[in-house]
């Protein structure tokens, strides 16, 4: 999406030149006459267009359009354009420049996200608060796709639900993009400038080498990590330098009518047919990302026909030039409208009539923000000199927000410690499944819902490398002299888990827990099973590596998957294939039974936030099998025991959300620290007892 000022043309009559900044008039300034601006309608509707699908396949479709991809292409065309002609004007002043897309960038943000802080606090689930904090800073400071970047390759952060902010991480790409590459264009003007070149071919070659390059990234990491392809910067960066080399090296193009006409309307029925044939948010940016910017670059290219049979008289239309004044704030408020709207009615899905409601109440706010925000603003500066007025305009509608989410974070602070001094005599845990423990009548349950996404135990604090895998990180908790016992524990997320319930007990006995971890790779050889992340039979092939080379006393992992209603339980032969492995190495395996995965997290049936028709607690009979997966997956190694879990999750009849007075679940399927530790009297001596020791 973008600023609506930021980047709508203006008419030859109103463009100025700056007081020259880091590129200054001298005996190399271009005098010739440079192509200036002219304002350009079907780039307006371009932009409407864009924002139309992306709130249409939002609200009613539930998938991504490539609408952003349009925003990042109309970016990279009017900043590469508007930069290249200042710097053959000798005058690209980039003080000036931040200082005012600060402000027309932060005017509707702030907004939008002050009134999310407020509504947050009245409508979301104390559950979703710490993330959307998280999120808002990020997104206030422009490195939200990078914080979301991050989770979305941190296998325990990635099963939190999608903020009310999450849409914003195109934002922060746009404003990365708006700081960074006018510096490398005045990096490459300088050098022109020195070597007596061009300004425009030396900004066009750089362009050339920058779309290349960041193509070639997109393509190679979305097909080896696509979840962090989709928010890295540098994967999106050939979005704008395409549409800034079509500004810069293609201004002079002119096609023949027919020919433009025929360009506008392929350009437009493409984009909207983009998020059905494609797979937007599962196989982009990477060359997929080339349809919805091919066609963009074809609309910009058709231009201005002046046929009553071309798309641009659609896209110049009123109704779409309104629309495209309007579509930066649009696209601010759909998304926290429409999970605000999905909080309060607790329905995975609005159907028409909500959508449209969602719809309507975001436009209304987009014109109200537009005219009450960001044209008052347009024309405000504070203080002497007024370069920096737009400068101080900005850190006024940013520290209100950064206040907001700072006290909000201070509460959630406050809450978060007073579950840490809860005295665990209160809250038995697992152990009430043992001995029948009640806790304390009245004690709240823990952790607090504002602590339950972050109740998660991390891996050992002592990490190294992989000598196989540059990429793989091996992680030993810390111990005094030689342990007694070394259990390494290999797999994914649900192994990793396991670290909660056998740390306190194995600190006792001076065993040391090294843990090799990779989310959606459960240990395995051979075919991979079901659900599994790609590249996880290479990747298990050298955790086998690195386990050869530790001699640990014993192999923990999982020995069972597909714990969830309406599915059977099984040991995929991967698994079995794996303990051989370790057979043949003479290392005994600990075969953990999987807990239950739910459709929904039993927590947040708890606090309110689903249907009432929808269970909290689940049949033991309707997720368990009586007789174990790993019982009916044929001939053994000798070296495998198995712990089965269930009997910790689970009492004889059902598996509730609360066990002695602890929430079990911290989302849909992975178990909470705080329940992890409260098993670890029972486990710790059932593992020593299931290994000899």
């Amino acid at each position: 999406m973008t600023a609506s000022g930021a980047t709508t043309p203006m008419p030859a009559s109103g463009v100025t030149t700056p007081i020259p900044a880091f590129v200054t008039p001298g005996r190399h300034r271009i005098d010739r006459p440079v192509t200036e601006r002219r304002f350009r309608p079907e780039l307006q509707g371009l932009r409407a267009l864009a924002v139309g699908l992306v709130v249409i396949y939002h609200v009613w479709i539930g998938r991504v359009s490539g609408g952003v991809d349009v925003f990042f292409v109309i970016s990279g065309f009017l900043l590469a354009g508007q930069m290249t002609r200042a710097a053959e004007r000798g005058a690209v002043d980039v003080l000036a420049y931040w200082g005012k897309t600060a402000k027309r960038l932060l005017a509707p943000t702030s907004i939008v996200l002050a009134g999310v802080v407020l509504a947050s606090l009245a409508i979301l689930p104390q559950s979703r608060w710490p993330q959307t904090v998280h999120e808002i800073v990020a997104s206030a400071l422009f490195f939200q796709n990078w914080q979301l970047a991050a989770d979305s390759v941190d296998y325990y952060a990635a099963h939190n639900t999608a903020s009310v902010v999450q849409h914003l991480w195109s934002l922060s790409i746009q404003g990365q993009f708006y700081l960074l590459f006018p510096l490398a264009v005045v990096l490459v003007a300088l050098v022109a400038h020195r070597l007596g070149a061009d300004v425009r071919r030396a900004v066009t070659a750089g362009l050339i080498v920058l779309s290349l390059g960041s193509l070639a990234y997109s393509v190679v990491l979305t097909a080896t990590s696509q979840q962090l392809a989709y928010f890295h910067s540098a994967t999106r960066l050939w979005e704008f330098t395409l549409g800034g080399l079509l500004a810069v090296a293609g201004s002079g193009l002119a096609l023949p009518r027919w020919v433009a006409i025929a360009a506008g309307w392929i350009g437009v029925l493409g984009l909207v047919l983009t998020g059905v044939v494609l797979d937007v948010e599962g196989g982009f940016p990477g060359y997929l990302a080339l349809w919805p910017v091919l066609c963009a670059l074809a609309i910009l290219l058709a231009g201005e026909t002046r046929h009553r049979l071309g798309a641009d008289r659609f896209l110049s239309s009123p109704v779409m030039q309104y629309l495209g004044n309007i579509s930066f704030p649009l696209y601010l408020w759909h998304w926290p409208v429409l999970l605000f709207t999905l909080a309060l009615t607790r329905q995975p899905d609005l159907g028409p009539e909500g959508g449209l409601v969602v719809i309507a109440l975001s436009v209304l706010l987009a014109v109200m923000t537009r005219h009450l925000v960001e044209v008052p603003l347009e024309a405000v500066s504070l203080g002497r000199p007024s370069r920096w007025g737009n400068h101080r305009v900005a850190v006024v509608l940013l520290v209100p927000v950064l206040v907001l989410a700072f006290a909000w974070q201070g509460l959630i602070s406050l809450d978060q410690r007073a579950t840490a001094d809860l005295g665990q005599g209160q809250h038995p845990g697992a152990m009430a499944l043992v001995d029948g423990a009640a806790g304390e009548e009245g004690a709240p349950t823990i952790p607090s819902f504002v602590a339950l996404n972050g109740d998660w135990e991390p891996a050992p604090p002592e990490c190294r490398f992989s000598t196989y895998e540059p990429t793989m990180q091996v992680c030993a908790s810390p111990i005094d002299g030689e342990p007694t016992r070394r259990l390494v524990l290999v797999g994914d997320s649900h192994i990793q888990q396991f670290t909660a319930a056998l740390l306190p007990y194995a600190e006792s006995q001076r065993w040391q827990l090294v843990t090799i971890l990779k989310g959606a790779c459960p240990f395995g050889l051979g075919a991979p099973s079901d659900g599994e992340a790609a590249g996880c039979q290479e990747w298990n092939q050298q955790a086998l590596q690195e386990v050869r080379d530790l001699r640990p006393d014993a192999v923990v992992t999982i020995a069972s998957r597909e714990v969830r209603v309406g599915q059977t339980e099984n040991t995929p032969p991967s698994f079995v294939e794996g303990w051989k492995a370790l057979d043949s190495l003479g290392i005994p395996v600990l075969g953990v039974r999987d807990n239950p995965r739910y459709d929904y997290a039993p927590a947040a049936c708890v606090e309110g936030q689903l249907p009432p028709d929808i269970p909290c607690a689940q049949p033991r009979a309707a997720l368990y099998p009586e007789v174990p997966s790993y019982e009916r997956a044929g001939e053994l190694p000798g070296n495998v025991s198995f712990l089965d879990l269930s009997h910790y999750v689970c009492t004889a009849t059902e598996c509730p959300p609360v066990i002695g007075g602890v929430f079990v679940y911290l989302d849909n399927n992975h178990l909470t620290a705080t329940y992890g530790r409260s098993m670890s009297p029972v486990l710790g001596p059932e593992v020593a007892r299931l290994m000899g020791w």
